[in-house]
């Protein structure tokens, strides 16, 4: 299904004698369909054109009007428009809508918590959520803050670190205390914050193999604008927060090459002219933070391929051969060795009226997902539910003369997750968990080195030391041939990009345009970015 624009009111909602009231020539849908900033810049004028009376009855409204509107400039929302439809927003922007509409309540006494309200912000935009944060704090509210931005942790007044690492290996407070003491603490996080570990600079590629040129993108708020890809790199897409670039990577080239290559596409494609040098490749994938999975039978070592092969295993044991089970009897998805309360699940769904569903674990198998005469049969003195049980670190080493199954383990530790369990359930998995599973499983793929690899915010959720591993195994896809194309806005990352197109100057309106395209050693000189600002210190 697609949407189309009304036809009858052109997509303004409201009927002409509402739309025909009007204050300096503009109605309400005109007022409302600026950028936030703009509108903020009519209110303050609004004044001359008002009536005496007009004055004094909309005296404390257009305040109101202006106190909201200066809250949601403060949390880098400027670029939004008032009429933007909600669904459209990204998880970033939603939180800090409603950040603002807390700051606006005046509220004291109460507890904030926040869950990485820097999402998809730029470095520049980042400042002015902490001047909120701040607002809020002196209102005498307490801020919780759960983050990994640097600049966010160095404005707050007392630390709680947790660690030493992920999953199995963390969940310990190895630092509690004020700021100023976290810099002596012998934690990953303090190593990186004060540079005593650091995410080193990569030599750029500079290898010539064709390139995809798309021309005159102009969706939304893109100026006709003409970008060039080369193939065979690590490609940044940078600018502030709103000024462009998921329009034109995900909605215009993205959908663009789908359609070119398999000759299908989700949604409305962005506009453009033309698309040249797809032929170069196979296909084009986007690896994005949504779930691996839906359902608790869902799990890393399903969707890699490597329960499979485990399955394989467990059937040709001897304890298997002699009871007559075959590999079926080894999958939680059909009937015969799994647990038939849970239907193999682990945990029995329980629907709960006006709030969301339960996960309870299944008093029958323990959580174990199988029935006991399946788990009676072992590998190495393990169960088919001890196997599921390990670590991604713990299977690699158990399964190390079995070379296929092996590389696909191997995969998922090479990108940072060693420390989750085989059978661990896709809906506990971190969008970008769920990420790095699918990035795993491209890397553990005979690969062409002819796929266009997509990624909007990689670095969403992941602490600097993760980012080093993402890193790694985005420069192995990048070695094999691949193209990779990186939304970001995290300055390690960016300076490790071997070629960049920056957009700006701002967002919204005034954004959508391309202010340079070419190597990272350039892009200091290009004029209005301010991501050559924040660059001048990483690439120096």
């Amino acid at each position: 299904m697609t949407e189309k624009v009304c036809e009858s009111c052109d997509g303004m909602r409201l009927k002409d004698e509402v739309l025909n009231v009007k204050i300096d020539d503009k109605n309400i849908f005109e007022i409302c369909n600026m950028p936030i900033n703009e509108t903020a810049q009519f209110m303050k004028n609004i004044e001359p054109h008002l009536s005496q009376y007009e004055k004094e009855v909309t005296q404390s409204v257009i305040a109101e009007i202006n106190v909201r509107l200066n809250f949601l400039i403060n949390v880098g929302l400027s670029y939004l428009t008032l009429n933007r439809s909600s669904r459209t927003l990204s998880g970033g922007e939603s939180q800090r809508i409603r950040l603002a509409s807390q700051i606006g309540s005046g509220l004291s006494g109460v507890i904030y918590v926040l869950d990485e309200p820097s999402i998809g912000l730029h470095p520049r935009d980042v400042k002015a959520l902490v001047d909120s944060l701040k607002n809020l704090r002196e209102l005498g509210n307490t801020i919780i803050v759960v983050e990994h931005d640097p600049e966010t942790i160095i404005n707050a007044d007392y630390i709680v670190d947790f660690g030493p690492k992920a999953g199995t290996y963390g969940g310990k407070v190895v630092y509690e205390g004020p700021l100023k003491k976290f810099e002596a603490a012998d934690t990953l996080s303090s190593d990186y914050l004060y540079g005593r570990k650091e995410i080193k600079k990569r030599e750029p590629i500079y290898v010539s193999s064709g390139a995809i040129t798309l021309k005159g993108a102009k969706q939304f708020n893109l100026k006709n604008v003409d970008a060039t890809f080369p193939l065979g790199h690590l490609i940044g897409v940078t600018g502030v927060s709103g000024s462009g670039k998921s329009t034109l990577i995900v909605e215009t080239l993205y959908k663009g090459l789908k359609y070119y290559l398999d000759g299908r596409y989700e949604g409305l494609m962005g506009q453009f002219s033309s698309l040249d040098g797809y032929q170069y490749l196979d296909k084009v994938y986007l690896v994005n933070q949504t779930p691996i999975g839906r359902t608790p039978r869902s799990n890393p070592a399903t969707y890699i391929g490597a329960f499979d092969l485990i399955r394989d295993i467990f059937a040709q044991t001897p304890d298997a051969k002699l009871r007559g089970y075959k590999k079926g009897r080894f999958s939680f998805n059909v009937k015969g060795g799994r647990c038939e309360k849970c239907a193999g699940a682990g945990s029995i769904k329980v629907e709960m009226q006006f709030l969301p569903d339960v996960y309870v674990t299944c008093d029958i198998c323990d959580g174990k997902r199988y029935n006991s005469e399946t788990l009676e049969v072992k590998y190495k003195g393990m169960s088919i539910y001890d196997v599921l049980s390990m670590t991604i670190d713990e299977a690699v080493d158990f399964f190390k003369s079995h070379k296929i199954l092996h590389k696909r383990l191997n995969a998922l530790k090479e990108i940072g997750l060693s420390y989750l369990e085989l059978g661990r359930p896709a809906p506990t998995l971190s969008g970008g968990e769920a990420q790095r599973v699918k990035l795993a499983n491209e890397l553990a793929k005979k690969e062409s080195g002819r796929t266009l690899y997509i990624l909007d915010e990689p670095t969403t959720g992941l602490h600097l030391y993760d980012i080093n591993k993402l890193l790694k195994g985005l420069y192995k896809l990048v070695e094999k041939g691949n193209t990779v194309v990186i939304i970001e806005h995290n300055l390690d990352v960016i300076k490790n990009m071997d070629y960049i197109i920056d957009l700006g100057p701002d967002g919204g309106e005034g954004g959508g345009t391309i202010l340079f395209q070419g190597k990272p050693r350039d892009v200091l000189k290009a004029k209005n970015s301010v991501t050559a600002q924040f660059l001048k210190n990483e690439l120096s």
